[in-house]
């Protein structure tokens, strides 16, 4: 049993063909288990231990500040050092089977305050009036009014774009469409920039993507979705000093906004294009996250 490790680290390696820094993952994850269950009981072995040492040593894993998704991984570990001692007939029973590991801490979204965004669409100074600043300012625009993904924005037809009805027709997630209703504010800059895009697409020395919502000012094809993220860190790091400053921290500040100002989680989900309302919650912990921070700033016996 003192060579069990051994065994299975050369079956990972030679017929698993796993690399050189999984097999080490592995090894060392099931050293720590062993050192842990001859620290609990020196007559225990691979043999003789239960779930319920298993479990002891999960605890023990998390009482010293180990993170969910470190745990499951040695889980992950013991389970399959078990299975491979079941076919191989070293062991009748595996304990780690039916063993559930810690739920993974779900990361809260990263979301741009309400006053950052007004601070960089209302202020003239960011946004110059050619093409290029009014295209930038309307993709800054479209994330935040509108919560689509970076495909959808790249991927809208001029065609998708209804000016009379106010509302945007995306494709997100499987080729499914929805609409998206829009306001004044963005109705207004829409009609800027198609405008600005229009006579910029006139001065083309060849054929330039009609079709395209946003283009790029280099040669007139639809706008990449690495340009895209670009100019977002870009406008983005002007007013926020929060370290993630892409497309989808707009599509969460959208769902922020919207859940602070009394929108209904299932009208949410279905601007978001989520399939299921649980997507969609992580969103209410954030809102919740200002409510505390608005409780504990306005109430007298908070702080």
């Amino acid at each position: 049993m003192k060579m069990w490790i051994r065994i299975f680290v050369d079956y990972l390696r030679f017929e698993r063909n796993l690399s050189e820094k999984t097999i080490e993952a592995y090894q060392a994850d099931l050293e720590a288990f062993k050192q842990f269950y001859e620290n609990l009981n020196s007559e225990l072995s691979w043999k003789t231990i239960d779930s319920d040492v298993i479990r002891d040593w999960e605890v023990s894993m998390m009482n010293n500040g180990n993170s969910a998704s470190s745990v499951n991984r040695r889980l992950s570990a013991l389970r399959s050092f078990y299975r491979f001692l079941l076919r191989r007939k070293m062991v009748t029973i595996d304990p780690a089977h039916n063993l559930r590991g810690p739920k993974k801490e779900k990361s809260l979204p990263y979301y741009i305050r309400e006053s950052e965004i007004n601070l960089l669409l209302d202020s003239e100074k960011f946004f110059s009036d050619d093409f290029d600043g009014q295209r930038d300012r309307m993709i800054i625009l479209m994330f935040y009014s509108t919560g689509v993904r970076l495909s959808e924005l790249v991927g809208l037809n001029l065609s998708d774009v209804d000016l009379d009805q106010m509302q945007v027709k995306v494709t997100g997630k499987r080729n499914k469409q929805r609409i998206i209703p829009y306001g004044d504010e963005m109705g207004d800059a829409i009609r800027v920039y198609l405008d600005l895009r229009n006579q910029f697409l006139t001065t083309m020395s060849k054929a330039a993507e009609e079709r395209a919502f946003f283009v790029d000012s280099r040669n007139g094809n639809r706008i990449h979705p690495s340009k895209v993220q670009v100019l977002v860190k870009k406008y983005l790091s002007l007013v926020t000093t929060q370290r993630k400053r892409s497309p989808h921290v707009l599509r969460h500040s959208f769902a922020t906004s919207m859940l602070n100002h009394h929108a209904d989680l299932q009208s949410v989900k279905e601007l978001l294009g989520h399939e299921s309302l649980s997507t969609t919650e992580i969103y209410t912990h954030t809102s919740f996250d200002e409510l505390k921070e608005m409780y504990k700033q306005a109430h007298p016996r908070a702080k």
